[in-house]
């Protein structure tokens, strides 16, 4: 009997082991579900706990995906740079003019898209009402001398100097900094100066830039084989930390981020179907383990890597294109974020009973898309940028204490949302420009298969 028993066994770990050998999708839905109700057990409102026990547990546990991170970005600044020259040296003047007014023309469209999606969602459904004022201002310790009109304080003064000191006076200080908007500028600058140069030049110098990057692909390689046991370690933690009862208590307020987040995604597939050529289903299938890591690490930086193997290996996008575009919009296309950013900062306003005026909210709407170009890619970047919003539309700062409960969880489907829409990009351009107008000159070894 015992026998049978063991054989048994054997049998459903050799199933299971066969079931999600080379899916990495499968792998990090496994760990998701798993972390999430490990970190139920160890939550202390249950009691089995104590408070500090679960959070030095969540902190180990969290330790798998802090590594996954850090060895990520350790080599993030390296591939961005060496991608986004590779993308540029590859093409000629007249392609590259095309190409980058293009890309900076639809990126600017999709956040305005995004912005005012936000706008509607927030107008329309008023998710703010359901929060009593009396005991945000309580909870918050803000006077209630805040309710009236929100007064804008967007100094347009200001202007030149944000413009000027996006060139960086030092370069490498931005990259230790990790000023990614300054350094990505500075990157777009050096590959055009690239163009410049003569083939016997400019040929040493894309044979170092695809050495490079082969050596980054390798170290995201060896990141790769962390995944599970980082969602897994990541979700624990935040479930613990969190608990499901603290997140049900923005249902409302959640429920109306999700709903802008799916649209936006269906007008992502609706103009990879109609721009693109390609079958809408057949991307989101392509791009599913691109978008659980996002959704995993909340962070579109850590998830380039993959996202350039997806766009040119699974999509078959022009490596001209992707090394251009996927870089430049892990730092500058933050279409999710954008909308996230509206409707909090108008569900922040409703919350406080601050009537907004048409001019507010459309000054609102320029400082979000404005801000959100230079939102940091990584995790929690997004509520740095929104502090700075609710201060221009003279909304209270202090206001993000009302969601912070549920941030980290919007930070991973607005993430997923971002590198969805970067990939969308790719594959929107590379209709346009991939076969018709961009010559392509792929220098360096083939990639190895994704590591799955």
């Amino acid at each position: 009997m015992l026998n049978t028993e063991v054989k048994s066994l054997k049998s459903l770990h050799l199933y299971l082991q066969r079931l999600v050998e080379g899916k990495l999708w499968l792998k990090v839905i496994i760990a998701l579900f798993l972390g999430v109700g490990f970190g139920l057990l160890l939550a202390p409102q249950n009691g089995w706990v104590s408070e500090e026990l679960a959070g030095t547990l969540g902190n180990w546990l969290a330790l798998p995906g802090m590594l996954f991170l850090k060895l990520v970005q350790m080599i993030m600044i390296p591939l961005i740079v060496t991608s986004i020259i590779s993308g540029i040296a590859s093409n000629n003047k007249e392609s590259l003019k095309k190409l980058g007014g293009g890309v900076l023309l639809y990126f600017i469209g999709t956040t305005t898209v995004a912005v005012s999606l936000g706008t509607i969602l927030s107008q329309v459904f008023n998710p703010g009402r359901f929060l009593h004022q009396q005991a945000i201002t309580e909870h918050n310790g803000v006077s209630s001398s805040t309710e009236g009109s929100a007064e804008l304080s967007f100094e347009f003064d200001r202007i030149p100097d944000v413009v000027s000191n996006l060139l960086p006076e030092n370069p490498l200080a931005s990259m230790v900094s990790g000023e990614m908007l300054s350094i990505v500028i500075f990157t777009i600058i050096i590959g055009i100066a690239t163009l410049s140069l003569n083939d016997g030049l400019l040929k040493p110098v894309k044979l170092l830039l695809s050495a490079i990057q082969e050596i980054c692909m390798t170290v995201v390689n060896w990141a790769m084989r962390l995944v599970p046991v980082a969602v897994f370690g990541l979700m624990a933690q935040l479930t613990s930390s969190v608990g499901l009862r603290s997140l049900s208590g923005l249902s409302y307020y959640v429920a109306i981020i999700l709903l802008g987040l799916l649209t936006l995604v269906g007008f992502y597939l609706l103009l990879i179907g109609l721009i693109g050529k390609a079958k809408p289903l057949d991307f989101l299938k392509k791009v599913r383990d691109v978008q659980l890591l996002a959704f995993s690490t909340t962070s579109s930086a850590a998830v380039m890597p993959l996202s350039l193997r997806t766009a040119e290996e699974e999509l078959g996008v022009d490596t001209t294109i992707s090394n251009f575009i996927i870089p430049i919009g892990a730092t500058v296309n933050m279409d999710g974020t954008a909308l996230y950013q509206t409707i909090t900062t108008l569900f922040i306003a409703q919350a406080y009973g601050l009537e907004m005026s048409l001019l507010n909210i459309i000054v609102v709407i320029i400082t979000i898309v404005a801000a959100s170009i230079g939102t940091p890619a990584i995790p929690g970047g997004g509520v740095v940028i929104l502090a700075s919003v609710l201060s221009s539309a003279g909304i209270p700062a202090e206001g993000i204490i009302i969601i912070i409960g549920v941030e980290r969880l919007l930070g991973m489907f607005r993430t997923a949302v971002n590198v969805t829409g970067d990939l969308a990009a790719c594959m929107v351009f590379n209709q346009l420009y991939g076969k018709k107008e961009i010559q392509t000159n792929k220098i360096g070894t083939q990639h190895e298969p994704i590591l799955q």
